[in-house]
């Protein structure tokens, strides 16, 4: 009951971030919105929580910011934002139980991660074009997933090992 009792209030925290992430970020010209505000706490919520709590957080968050804040632009961008954040917040979650427990299966796990829902995002992202336009190609998918995403990718890997790490150990101070 109590590591479900810490899992639920993280998983708020984590929530919370996802709404108000974003308002700090777009202060940073040319870059805020590069910076990937809405993945950095479902990546913290699935290495934290579990991917069950993770892909939970990751599919609702980017419909709940539509719903009370009108952004993300919820078709295509915001629909193909919920299947990729759900993607890496389970496999941010799942990676990291079936690693052995070390700092570098942290990172593989990250890594791993936003990999498999950059892959998740074009894929959605490529039946959204079919269904509703623009068409998406493989130019846009890499531009998209990767060129002009590399201040978020750089910052993901830079900031969420180390917050992982303290939130552990704080956490292991309650015990």
């Amino acid at each position: 009951m109590k590591i479900n009792v810490k899992k639920l209030c993280l998983t708020a925290v984590c929530l919370t971030l996802c709404m108000l992430l974003p308002f700090l970020t777009g202060q940073i010209p040319q870059i805020g919105s590069a910076l990937s505000p809405l993945h950095i706490p479902v990546l913290l919520c699935g290495l934290l929580c579990g991917w069950p709590y993770g892909l939970l957080i990751g599919f609702i968050a980017p419909l709940l910011r539509f719903l009370l804040f009108g952004m993300p632009p919820i078709m295509p961008t915001g629909l193909a934002m919920m299947f990729e954040l759900a993607a890496y917040g389970a496999l941010s979650g799942l990676l990291l139980k079936l690693l052995p427990q070390k700092l570098l299966s942290l990172y593989v796990s990250l890594i791993g991660a936003m990999l498999g829902g950059r892959i998740i995002w074009g894929i959605a992202r490529f039946f959204l074009g079919m269904l509703v336009g623009p068409v998406f190609t493989l130019s846009a998918f890499l531009s998209g997933a990767f060129i002009s995403a590399v201040p978020g990718i750089i910052c993901h890997i830079v900031l969420i090992p180390p917050v992982v790490i303290g939130v552990r150990r704080a956490l292991r101070s309650f015990d």
